[in-house]
């Protein structure tokens, strides 16, 4: 019987020692920190696993923050909630709008005014046409929230009245406009369901991040739209045109690389990204400059904690870059 014990002692350490092995013990107290900072609960072999794509991600993290120390990226990533995800796990978790949107006539194309000079630099955030960054939690529910974002600045330009507008509404009340809630759906076709009956309030229709039943009430709508433009494809000149002179704008952008899962600060600008394959939805509230680098400002739909305070600044003018061009959207109200 001492024996077995003895030996069973033995396979214990021999495994504890394997597992322990497999982690870099310098960054034990971070893992540690990270996991109590956002509320990270694992088991024992699903903690295991985690912990190796944290410390990779972490690895990820220091070498391109060095590289940018020498100038070559234009901007830093940071451990942020989603530091326990391979990319896989994340594209599958979060990025999700249908891409194949049927396109018909109940839309208009969005046309420049011509010999009208573009300021140096727009940001609408402080004007009043923004409200704060949401989070869309583990939903892939990012076309909703840009198409409340673009409707919330419009309804806030011809009213003077900023409305929390309701993505749990968009997610169960549309699946009759081929929405599909958690799983993906069609900023155009949103908001040609919200111009057919409206849309409630953040207030009276909370977000759960959770595919539900239409609750909608008749007298709880407080915003609505005549109808869809659409911004000429693949055209950032018209893009900064529309979102100069209209107000925030509803646009896609390819989000399935690392750099953006993780990014913090700095203008982000992937060589690897496309401007065809398109997988998540955010709003072009500005533009500006830095050391003479232009860039669109971006917000997100991943709370606070990512990326700068919710936003995230954008290569312009750097042949479409990651598509932010190829899909913009803004309802007429």
């Amino acid at each position: 019987m001492k024996f077995l014990l003895f030996m069973g002692c033995v396979v214990v350490s021999i495994l504890a020692g394997i597992s322990s092995s497999l982690f870099d013990p310098s960054l034990d107290e971070g893992w540690m920190s990270w996991k109590s900072f956002h509320k990270k609960q694992y088991n024992e072999n699903n903690g295991n696993n985690r912990r190796i794509v944290w410390e990779k991600n972490m690895k990820y993290i220091a070498k391109h923050n060095l590289e940018h120390s020498m100038g070559k990226h234009t901007f830093t990533v940071g451990m942020n909630q989603f530091g326990d995800l391979t990319m896989k796990e994340f594209s599958q978790l979060l990025n999700k709008f249908s891409k194949k949107e049927a396109r018909n006539a109940t839309y208009k194309m969005f046309t420049a005014q011509e010999n009208v000079e573009l300021p140096p630099a727009v940001d609408w955030r402080p004007k009043g046409y923004v409200t704060a960054v949401k989070d869309q939690g583990q939903c892939g529910s990012c076309w909703a929230f840009s198409t409340t974002g673009v409707l919330e600045g419009q309804v806030f330009k011809k009213t003077g009245k900023l409305i929390s507008l309701s993505e749990q509404y968009l997610m169960d009340c549309t699946r009759a406009a081929g929405n599909r809630g958690c799983n993906g759906g069609f900023k155009v076709q949103s908001l040609l369901f919200i111009k057919e009956n409206g849309i409630n309030s953040e207030q009276s229709y909370p977000y759960t991040a959770k595919d539900g039943d239409c609750k909608s009430n008749k007298n709880d709508i407080v915003a609505t739209c005549k109808g869809v433009k659409i911004i000429p494809k693949d055209s950032e000149v018209d893009l900064a045109a529309a979102v100069a002179t209209v107000g925030p704008i509803s646009v896609s952008i390819d989000a399935e690389h690392r750099s953006f899962m993780l990014y913090k600060s700095g203008i982000f600008y992937e060589p690897r990204c496309s401007s065809v394959k398109l997988d998540h939805e955010v709003l072009a509230v500005g533009y500006g400059t830095e050391n003479q680098k232009p860039y669109w400002i971006v917000k997100n739909s991943w709370g606070k904690s990512w990326g700068n305070e919710g936003y995230v600044h954008m290569a312009k003018d750097m042949d479409n870059n990651c598509g932010i061009a190829t899909d913009g959207v803004y309802p007429e109200v």
